[in-house]
C-alpha cells in the first residue's frame, strides 16, 4: 500500500482519528510476534490478542490442529481490529507450516516451558526477531515445537503452582520482550511499506465506504 493512498483515505476520516493512527503506528512492531498453538478456550486466545494490541505487537499467528480459532468479543473489546491475525488450518501439519514460514521470515523460534532448568525468559537474547510460541492449556507446546524451537525458556515462578494461565503467560512474556526491545538499540519499528499497509487497513475500517474509496483511488491511477 502507498503513502498516497493513506493520504487520500485520510481526507475522509476525522482529524483526531488520523492523528491517533499516526501516533499509534510509530509504536507498532513485528520484531516480536506471538504464536498460539492449538488453544481451545476462546477466552484465552482473545485475551492474548488484546494483550498484543496493548503492547503494539501487530502480528499474531494462530495454529489450528485440533481446535478451531474463535474470538470472544467481550474480551477482545475490538482489539482484533487493530492487529493482523494469521491462521494456519489448511495443512496436514499446521504447526510445522507456521514455524517454517516464520523461520523463512528471519524469526528465532522461542517456546515457553514449565521445566525449571530451562533458561529464564529474562535472559533471552534479542539480537534476532522473536516468535514466541505458547502451547495449549492441557499439554503445552507440542513435540514439533520442542524439536523446531531455537530456544526454550521458562517464566520464573516461586509458588506451588507449576504454570500460569495462557493469557497471563502471554502478558508476562510480551511485557518483558516489548519493554526490552525499546530499551536496546534495535531496529524494532515497522518499515514504511508495512506502516502504510496497516494505516490503510485502519482507515478503511474506520470510514464510511472505505472499500469503495480504495477502489475509486486505484481506478484513477
Amino acid at each position: 500500500m502507498s503513502a498516497e493512498l493513506v493520504e487520500y483515505l485520510s481526507q475522509f476520516a476525522h482529524d483526531n482519528r488520523v492523528e491517533l493512527f499516526n501516533e499509534k503506528i510509530k509504536e507498532r512492531t513485528d520484531y516480536v510476534t506471538l504464536v498460539l498453538e492449538d488453544i481451545f478456550h476462546a477466552q484465552n486466545t482473545s485475551a492474548a490478542i488484546r494483550t498484543c494490541d496493548c503492547f503494539a505487537i501487530q502480528n499474531i499467528h494462530v495454529i489450528e490442529n485440533r481446535n478451531e480459532f474463535n474470538l470472544h468479543t467481550g474480551i477482545t473489546l475490538g482489539s482484533a481490529n487493530w492487529v493482523d491475525i494469521h491462521q494456519y488450518n489448511e495443512k496436514e501439519n499446521n504447526t510445522k507450516a507456521c514455524l517454517d514460514k516464520l523461520k523463512n521470515e528471519g524469526y528465532k523460534i522461542v517456546a515457553t516451558t514449565p521445566l525449571p532448568d530451562a533458561p529464564s525468559l529474562y535472559e533471552l537474547n534479542l539480537d534476532e526477531k522473536v516468535a514466541l510460541v505458547l502451547g495449549n492449556e492441557a499439554e503445552g507446546i507440542s513435540d514439533i515445537v520442542k524439536q523446531e524451537a531455537d530456544e526454550l525458556v521458562t517464566i520464573p515462578m516461586y509458588g506451588f503452582t507449576e504454570s500460569f494461565n495462557i493469557s497471563v503467560s502471554a502478558a508476562v512474556c510480551l511485557s518483558e520482550l516489548t519493554s526490552k526491545i525499546r530499551t536496546l538499540n534495535l531496529d524494532w519499528q515497522l518499515d514504511e511499506n508495512e506502516k502504510n499497509r496497516i494505516l490503510t487497513k485502519w482507515l478503511r475500517q474506520s470510514i464510511k465506504h472505505g472499500d469503495k474509496l480504495i477502489e475509486e483511488f486505484e481506478n484513477k491511477k
